[in-house]
């Protein structure tokens, strides 16, 4: 029979982290979920959108396709 027990730990505090530092050595019993953070608001995307964005800026930035020059770092 499992007994699950749910607690809110306070990371914010030097005592917090401690608890969840111990914790965390114990994986085979302990499941941790950490909430996504209020801060983050609306569209998140991947790392690929990320780097085609970049390559576009800079591609508009030097006049130049980034994408022919620096091809193979993205493939």
């Amino acid at each position: 029979m499992n007994t699950i027990v749910t607690a809110e730990i306070d990371v914010a505090t030097p005592t917090g982290r401690r608890i969840i530092k111990d914790l965390e050595q114990y994986k085979h019993s302990v499941k941790l979920n950490y909430p996504a953070s209020e801060s983050i608001t609306g569209k998140t995307y991947t790392h690929q959108e990320v780097w085609n964005m970049v390559e576009e800026r800079l591609s508009d930035h030097y006049g130049v396709e980034i994408k022919d020059e620096i091809g193979c770092i993205s493939n």
